[in-house]
């Protein structure tokens, strides 16, 4: 799952400005950390269907995809 997110699923989320981390991959749950743009995507949930989507039609698995938004530190000051 960690090489689909990397190979396949990232350079389309970098296209649009934005950064996918793969965390783990437990019992059907793909947790991923959204950076750049995607942390403070409005409509990130509507990505997040499309990734579940892309994987199931891919690998025929399927999965739920929990994310993370990773905000930049400045945002803490």
């Amino acid at each position: 799952m960690e090489k689909y997110i990397n190979e396949i699923i990232r350079p389309k989320i970098q296209g649009d400005g934005g950064e996918i981390l793969f965390d783990s991959y437990d019992g059907g749950t793909l947790t991923v950390i959204m950076k750049g743009e995607c942390s403070k995507c409005l409509i990130l949930d509507r990505c997040i269907h499309w990734i579940e989507g892309q994987i199931e039609t891919s690998t025929g698995k399927k999965v739920t995809v929990n994310a993370i938004r990773k905000k930049p530190f400045f945002w803490d000051t």
